[in-house]
């Protein structure tokens, strides 16, 4: 095999970085993976960050395609919807899916990367941690690195890989040469924010509320969220307006919160015995969409996961939409010689920009379904119409299902159906009252029907 294109640089050791260095090992090249932080193995991510994701159909493709999907699954645990809390502790039960193998799973940040890491040294790929990238030249591949002492380092490689996060260094140097490439970026952030919280396992070991379900305390304008972890314990997301009434501006002192979560969240407040300490402690995050082009930024660079198309953590694809980056870029490599890495960079973003673009949209789209329309009657009837047609009719995947179940579908035809069959559904459901009152046949013939118009096959 000839050397031409295959030293390879990842800036950026997360989970999209080392799973891309492992296929790239696994295709021949050879890769480095450079870290700006400690390894997670042996230091703690810091308390606050979000630690636990839901790893669901487009995730667990791309960790088969390097042969771990198998692995990860032993470390995750299913949840087959959202488990709704109203204000007085009564609890409603929205399924992810009318078919019940469909689910998504609960999986530690930390224990997935460590087996990315693992299976990536077992491959013989370096990882340098506490790294921090300083200078990179997109067109020649020279990059800088120094480490927590300043010592200097130097590499150069026949193509680099931007994988470092919404605050890439690598897509900092392109914006340096914008007027050179016309690079275009854009970050919108909400006006909300979010603090991590937690709730420990009970005193007997067990988790206190239902651990196959991911909890949901919607509030309209504001809503609080809970994942299981393997450990018993949930890891509780509030996500909140910074300013207003019910902001994190209003909430300043240990009585402000105890008043607050006594009256909006009343039957999770007796299973949060730190809720006073991480509240006060663990920082007030943002959340933002990041938006840029092009993702080639220079002759040997390529921005990739969050660092080309960081999205708000709605929807739960994230982790899921990066790791699809490494599955679309492995099928573009196979159309290109060997480190032809100027054609293959350029093919991957035509492709893939549109896809990232249509994930925000839908992540964005579904901040306001989960802390305002999942209560609303009218959702509920189209949820319940929705779950009757998947469990009965395997042609029929509700918008959810398209983007979190149909793996092979592109996101931008998910969202340009689902949004489709939702107007179709609510306006049926308006018609007719409620579920019970639709012609199930019917409905879904005009459901194929609208596939065809739109020309998009499942």
């Amino acid at each position: 095999m000839s050397n031409k294109g295959k030293n390879v640089a990842v800036v950026g050791a997360g989970l999209c970085g080392s799973l891309l260095a492992l296929r790239l090992k696994q295709l021949g090249y050879k890769p480095v993976l450079f870290e700006k932080r400690p390894d997670m193995r042996s230091a703690d991510i810091s308390a606050g960050r979000s630690i636990n994701l839901a790893l669901s159909n487009r995730g667990l493709k791309a960790l088969d395609l390097v042969g771990l999907s198998e692995k990860a699954r032993t470390i995750t645990l299913p949840m087959k919807g959202r488990l709704l809390h109203d204000r007085e502790g009564n609890l409603r039960m929205s399924p992810y899916s009318g078919r019940p193998n469909d689910y998504i799973n609960s999986i530690s940040r930390g224990d997935l990367n460590s087996i990315l890491y693992d299976a990536a040294e077992a491959e013989g790929i370096p990882i340098h941690f506490n790294m921090s990238c300083i200078s990179s030249d997109p067109d020649s591949g020279e990059l800088k690195f120094q480490d927590h002492s300043k010592n200097i380092q130097n590499f150069k490689a026949d193509a680099v890989f931007g994988a470092d996060g919404a605050g890439s260094v690598i897509r900092q140097a392109a914006m340096k040469k914008s007027s050179l490439l016309r690079f275009n970026f854009s970050q919108q952030y909400l006006t909300h924010g979010y603090k991590e919280l937690s709730i420990p396992a009970s005193e007997n070991h067990d988790f206190r509320i239902a651990s196959d379900a991911l909890h949901i305390w919607p509030r309209k304008t504001f809503m609080m969220i809970g994942l299981p972890n393997l450990d018993k314990t949930f890891t509780i997301t509030l996500f909140l307006p910074y300013t207003g009434e019910d902001g994190f501006d209003n909430i300043r002192t240990d009585a402000d919160i105890t008043r607050y979560f006594q009256k909006w969240f009343p039957d999770a407040m007796p299973h949060m015995p730190k809720l006073l300490e991480e509240y006060r402690t663990n920082p007030t995050s943002s959340l933002g969409t990041i938006r840029c082009y092009p993702w080639k930024t220079g002759a040997k660079t390529l921005l990739i996961g969050d660092a080309a198309h960081a999205i708000v953590p709605f929807y739960g694809q994230g982790m899921n939409c990066a790791f699809e980056d490494v599955v679309v870029l492995d099928k573009v490599m196979k159309n290109f010689e060997f480190g032809d890495w100027g054609n293959i960079f350029e093919a991957f973003q035509i492709i893939r920009k549109k896809d990232a673009d249509a994930i925000a949209d839908l992540a964005l789209d579904n901040f306001i379904e989960m802390r305002d329309k999942v209560d609303d009657p009218v959702f509920a009837e189209k949820r319940k119409l929705e779950m009757k047609l998947e469990n009965k009719y395997q042609d029929y995947y509700s918008k959810y299902s398209l983007v979190t179940f149909k793996e092979d579908l592109p996101y931008s035809a998910a969202l340009k159906l689902g949004r489709a069959q939702d107007e179709l559904l609510l306006q049926k459901i308006k018609e007719k009252g409620s579920a019970d009152q639709i012609d199930e046949l019917k409905i879904l013939q005009e459901l194929m029907d609208l596939r065809t118009k739109l020309e998009i096959s499942i």
